[in-house]
């Protein structure tokens, strides 16, 4: 009997739509018209739907039923071109199709992204959008290289390298030969590790492996490695495999497993254990970095939080791994930053500066410098480009001296980090692993659209483009959340909008990255357990901060330091802690609770953001200072509000989030984006219900309504009854507190820890470096393609950018 299933050919979204257009033609059309209605112009979901939601209930009820409905759920921006309206359709993380539907005539028609982006480049340039553009387009250079395609494998590129390559390169004993050479590079200062002169090939290497099976089997497993060091030696075998008996034993039956028959787990167990990292390099070159006295100072936060605390859990790492492999290695660890001569009370015109809690690990500054010599001022993040073709020569001489040679791993952080380590990791042949903590792209809307009118202010330009060469120049990359690459079902991860844009006038990003590039890795940080623990844990609150800390939240007295008193001190308090920028929407915040008359009601709200301390240098802070005093005026917050200025005591901080326990309060994240969201986990961690921004990465650390809540910054009033709602269930029920505090403990515990991140990262440093060593993940035609890109555009864009005035 023939078999009757048939294979059904997908249909493409333009025949989808059309079936839907034919069908539903009227609500179509009274939808799509009151869009064209709106002009020329660019248009984002929310903004869609408000359109959608103003057409008839019996119009909206039969679309969101049809194909259309499905279209404009997974639609991420439109534009408008009369009598054109074009989407951008993302059926799923990662996935993305073009189309656009004439209005008068209901035709759709499919489009390629370069078709895409040209029509979008109209809305700035109109017709003069004819000419020749610099297209680019990575694609061609890992068209061949293997890629996971399910959006769940996103962010898991370790796992699926070491499965497809591990099949790929032992599938026989000569394809087994790279690995051999990989052991026999490893050395330090000169001398070698794991494998000697005396093993020269596959076989030699499995017969001394088995001989040391052998011998080791019949020592105590606490055995020292120096009782039968020389043994090993006459074998082959040098140190690295462990420092006792049970040790070597099981790294040995590891290889010997790999060798007979692969498995990608145990692979990446051995590669992890392999002695490779003893010197690392972590660039911050932005803000103010130091350890005291700068947090809250312009373009200094959460990195320099999350830095420090990497370090000391690396460091820890690294020592115990060194320790287990029988190593006596001193490993070192540098922070490199810019050094500030005008340090304004900091450290941060000293040139090396001990990590507090570590043994090994420092802060090295180098400074700007030009032609006239050393730049002595704080410069914006925005403003670093044209200094730091010279700051990456500069760090590298100074590494040179601190290392006595080259290090092992470099990390960049941001985007000025991520370039300067691109720029030393292709100098020094040396390991990249790239930390964006925040894509600005992402975070202004339409900023590559509108470039032009932003580049005086912010030289996007320049920072899109070091953006695009670090993340494709790296070897591996690694983001806090899922959402910081492919985000969610309903927004766009970081790094997913760079997969194709256009900035017109300069360039057109045919395919810019892929979020299902194995090179992506989720490691998600934690909080310092020292300074943030839950406020139940009475004995060990720092009481000592309480005389401080009342005089903050309660004193009657207004100053600089505080501004605007609470009345009433028995109810809960809101609270929230960030710098005071657009970004962080901290007024957005002031202006939710202003506007709801029961929140106020119900609590107070403390913010602690920006320094009315001294004058601001950021244009930015200024603007929002100013919105800010203006909001306490028109909604007569005097009574129910606080304004603090920034806190840079961390651990002082830290008892502040518990204090803000104690009064039943809640801690609230409102940013219009945000990568991660280390308060969020800090505030978590003390055990405080957290309320945070639904874009980016706290609506990944939270689970709604379990471990707190998730808010849209761009519906305010929203929010503020989503909280309104927490606090009166809270009035009625003191335990519901209790509950949502409890759930984000938990989560914290479950997957936000420096131990699991530090492990996590060495392991795939180890990873990364074994298949750059034997594969092709090196990609030389890539970089021999970037190598162009930033001398014939980058190089360009940031000279241009004007040097400081001193």
């Amino acid at each position: 009997m023939a078999d009757s299933r048939v294979l059904n050919r997908v249909h493409s979204l333009r025949e989808r739509l059309d079936d839907t257009l034919s069908a539903h033609r009227n609500e179509i059309l009274g939808f799509l018209s009151r869009i064209e209605a709106k002009g020329k112009g660019f248009l984002q979901p929310h903004q869609l739907i408000d359109e959608f939601e103003a057409i008839p209930e019996a119009s909206r009820k039969n679309l969101l039923e049809s194909e259309f409905g499905e279209v404009l759920k997974n639609t991420q921006e439109a534009i408008v071109l009369p009598p054109w309206v074009a989407l951008a359709v993302r059926p799923r993380p990662g996935v993305w199709e073009y189309i656009r539907v004439n209005v008068h005539s209901l035709v759709a028609e499919e489009l390629l992204v370069p078709e895409y982006l040209h029509f979008k480049e109209e809305l700035v340039d109109g017709s003069l959008n004819g000419n020749f553009v610099l297209e680019l387009d990575f694609e061609p250079f890992n068209a061949t290289f293997p890629k996971p395609t399910l959006s769940k494998s996103i962010g898991n590129g370790v796992e699926f390298l070491n499965r497809h390559l591990s099949a790929k390169l032992f599938h026989d004993k000569e394809s087994m030969h790279p690995l051999l050479e990989f052991l026999r590079v490893h050395c330090y200062k000169g001398k070698n590790m794991m494998l000697n002169g005396k093993i020269q090939n596959v076989n030699a290497l499995q017969h001394v492996l088995r001989k040391a099976e052998e011998y080791l089997s019949t020592l105590a497993p606490e055995t020292p490695y120096k009782t039968f060091e020389i043994k090993l030696q006459d074998l082959g075998l040098e140190r690295g495999w462990g420092d006792n008996a049970e040790r070597v034993l099981e790294m040995i039956q590891l290889l010997l497993e790999l060798l007979e028959a692969p498995d990608p787990c145990n692979l990446e167990k051995f590669l992890g254990r392999i002695p490779m990292v003893f010197n690392v390099v972590i660039m911050s070159p932005h803000g103010y970095f130091a350890q005291d006295n700068v947090l809250g100072y312009p373009d200094t936060g959460g990195q320099v939080v999350y830095i420090l605390d990497q370090v000391r859990a690396l460091e820890n790492e690294m020592l115990k791994r060194i320790k287990e492999q029988g190593l006596d290695i001193i490993p070192r660890i540098l922070i490199v930053t810019r050094l500030l001569p005008d340090a304004v009370g900091t450290t941060c015109g000293q040139r090396l500066e001990k990590v507090y809690n570590t043994k090994h690990s420092d802060i090295l500054r180098v400074p700007f410098r030009t032609e006239k010599g050393i730049v002595r001022k704080w410069i914006s993040r925005f403003e670093v480009w044209p200094y730091l073709e010279t700051y990456t020569e500069d760090v590298a001489t100074e590494l040179a001296k601190e290392f006595q040679g080259k290090p092992d791993l470099i990390i960049g952080n941001y985007s000025d980090g991520n370039i300067v380590a691109s720029l030393l990791a292709h100098k020094l042949s040396v390991t990249q692993c790239t930390i964006a903590h925040a894509l600005e792209k992402t975070k202004y809307p339409d900023s590559d659209l509108y470039w032009k009118k932003l580049d005086d202010k912010y030289h996007f330009s320049c920072q899109f483009t070091a953006d695009l060469i670090a993340m494709n120049h790296t070897d591996f990359i690694i983001t806090s959340t899922f959402q910081e690459i492919a985000g969610s079902k309903d927004t766009v991860g970081q790094y997913e909008s760079h997969t194709a844009f256009t900035m017109p006038g300069l360039y057109r990003v045919v395919h810019g990255i892929d979020v299902f590039d194995p090179k992506f890795n989720i490691v998600s940080p934690g909080a310092d357990m020292d300074i943030y623990f839950p406020y139940s844990e009475k004995e060990k609150r720092l009481t000592h901060f309480y005389p401080e800390i009342e005089e903050l939240i309660y004193s009657q007295e207004e100053n600089k330091e505080h501004l605007c008193v609470l009345k009433d001190r028995n109810k809960p308090i809101i609270f929230t802690m960030a710098r005071l920028d657009r970004v962080k929407n901290i007024t957005g915040l002031v202006e939710w609770y202003g506007k709801n008359k029961k929140l106020r009601e119900l609590v107070n709200l403390v913010v602690v953001a920006g320094d009315r301390r001294k004058e601001s240098q950021d244009n930015e802070e200024k603007a929002e200072l100013k919105k800010m005093y203006e909001l306490i005026d028109t909604y007569k917050l005097n009574g129910q509000f606080r304004w603090i200025s920034s806190q840079m005591n961390r651990v002082r901080n830290g008892e502040l989030y518990r204090v803000i326990c104690d009064t039943k309060g809640a801690f609230v994240q409102p940013a219009v984006y945000e990568a991660f969201g280390l308060t969020v986990v800090e505030a978590m961690t003390c055990g405080l219900p957290t309320f945070a921004t639904c874009k980016g990465g706290p609506a990944e650390i939270i689970v709604h309504g379990k471990s707190g809540y998730h808010i849209d910054p761009y519906h305010g009033e929203q929010a503020a009854e989503i909280l309104v709602d927490f606090f009166e269930k809270c009035k009625k029920d003191p335990s519901h507190w209790d509950k949502i505090s409890q759930g984000g403990l938990k989560r914290i515990n479950e997957k936000y820890t420096w131990q699991i991140y530090s492990e996590r990262l060495l392991t795939l440093t180890g990873v990364y470096g074994f298949w750059k060593h034997v594969s092709n993940l090196d990609r030389l035609e890539s970089r021999r393609y970037i190598e162009m890109f930033y001398a014939l555009k980058y190089k360009k864009l940031a000279d241009s950018v004007p040097l400081a005035e001193e």
